[in-house]
């Protein structure tokens, strides 16, 4: 279940009559009253009576919810709320009846705030009916008394409300409430160019799939710079004002990404992703293990990093099933980390092709992040892990098939950490990084089992990424 928040607006009847008409494709059949404000008496009272002619007469029912806008002081110029609660396809085979769906309305429009007892001068709504998968709630904003209540952050509250109102009445389909996990997406502007221009991903994906890389690869603040500047990001770095020396923040932008008038469109750390920000890069890199600036990169040594990854991977996931209750900011920390290497690898395996191995690392590593983009101090096992993320980045690519079978066998170990990801975002009532581990770890098994390829052609094979805005074709319209 899912319940949607429309857009305020300051007509009553009319939305009343698209409610009780036939709707825009003869959708609406027998529209009805199932709830309504605590004290309006019988729903049969309020229920819009048929005239003559055959049309319903709303006139009454829309000034009863009006009457308190009326006499209420200075008023919203929006006064009218309008919200739907949708059931998921899979619980629509239930048969929900109109005293299941009027105790579901009243107790998600109670946790908001929209429905009080009658002793308490509140709004006025009303929840009605015209099929058998939703109901319609429509309320005004102004209280009994004369005071307008705003209903702020109304989305989020209905969003965890109805959350609580479906774990209560055991529906299949729980929407969680927002953690702030997720990147930001692409604006629509955004991806109306990128498809116009013909690009196969806007700028802010690109971007974000680079600098991660990048993250994964560095240990510092000079190195992060040089591999972007490397992998052709264009960077501008913000200087701090009392001290010039000292790097607050910087924002990329693609060379072939400008404005109208040439100007390049630059995007700053946080907003291609919560924890992308300079300042919890430094904490998230805290003080990593020393490398060697160019090592000796062939077959044996690949190898090697390959498997001591693998064995990294593996303890690590034992760490995390340990400290999961005990120690859950070091379980976090290792968790980012491993979410570095799978980066890391699948940069060194698919280099710029979005193949499954990128895919799955998009997912790990909305699965990883913290909550509302906080970062964890690094430990002695985060560190490790980070270690091996940069030990895969510098071995360079890996193309043909010598290397594959400790490829495959990293990335089965790196499935089973995100089956313990996904454990522990249960656990953690964290749903929505519980599903991104679920899908990462899907893919990894996969790739892993040998269903989709985890080593790309020889480095001569055209790059061929994936499409995300609709393939980067303009689609002819309609006539």
């Amino acid at each position: 279940m899912i319940t949607r928040v429309h857009r305020r607006g300051s007509r009553v009847g009319g939305l009343l009559r698209y409610l009780w008409g036939p709707g825009k494709a003869e959708e609406h059949v027998n529209p009805h009253l199932v709830a309504a404000w605590d004290g309006a008496g019988s729903l049969s009272d309020l229920e819009p009576k048929v005239t003559a002619s055959g049309r319903r007469s709303l006139r009454a029912l829309t000034a009863l919810l009006e009457q308190p806008v009326r006499a209420g002081y200075r008023p919203p110029t929006k006064f009218v709320w309008h919200a739907s609660m949708r059931l998921a396809p899979e619980d629509r085979h239930r048969s929900v009846s109109d005293t299941t769906w009027a105790s579901m309305a009243v107790e998600m429009l109670t946790e908001v705030g929209v429905a009080t007892v009658a002793t308490d001068p509140g709004l006025r709504w009303i929840a009605m009916r015209h099929a058998d998968d939703h109901v319609h709630i429509v309320a005004t904003l102004v209280r009994e008394d004369g005071r307008t209540n705003w209903l702020r952050n109304d989305y989020p509250r209905c969003v965890k409300a109805t959350y609580d109102v479906a774990r209560r009445y055991n529906l299949h389909r729980r929407v969680p409430p927002a953690d702030r996990t997720a990147h930001r997406r692409p604006h629509p502007a955004e991806v109306t160019k990128a498809r116009r221009t013909g690009r196969a991903q806007t700028p802010r994906d690109e971007l974000r799939r680079r600098v991660r890389t990048a993250v994964a690869a560095a240990g510092s603040q000079e190195e992060f710079f040089g591999r972007l500047r490397a992998a052709g990001v264009l960077v501008r770095l913000r200087h701090s004002s009392t001290d010039p020396r000292q790097i607050t923040g910087y924002a990329v932008a693609l060379p072939e990404a400008r404005t109208a008038d040439g100007k390049p469109v630059y995007f700053s750390g946080g907003r291609l992703a919560p924890d992308m920000t300079l300042p919890k890069l430094l904490l998230r890199w805290g003080t990593p293990t020393p490398l060697p600036a160019a090592p000796v990169v062939g077959r044996v040594e690949r190898t090697a990093a390959m498997r001591q990854a693998a064995k990294v991977a593996a303890t690590a996931a034992e760490d995390i099933r340990r400290d999961a209750c005990a120690a859950p900011g070091r379980a976090q920390a290792t968790a980012v980390a491993a979410a570095d290497l799978v980066t890391s690898l699948a940069a060194a395996v698919e280099g710029d092709r979005r193949g499954p191995l990128h895919r799955a690392a998009e997912a790990f590593d909305r699965a990883a992040r913290d909550l509302y983009g906080r970062v964890q101090k690094p430990t002695g096992r985060s560190q490790q892990m980070r270690a091996m993320s940069r030990l895969v980045a510098l071995m360079g690519r890996i193309s043909g098939d010598d290397d594959a079978l400790v490829v495959l066998a990293l990335v089965m170990d790196l499935a089973r950490f995100a089956d313990t990801l996904e454990q522990l975002r249960s656990a953690q009532q964290r749903l929505h990084q519980a599903e991104a581990a679920r899908a990462a770890g899907d893919v990894l098994r996969l790739v892993a089992g040998g269903r989709q390829p985890a080593v790309t052609p020889p480095l001569t094979a055209t790059s061929t990424p994936a499409p995300t805005v609709g393939g980067g074709r303009r689609t002819a319209r309609g006539r």
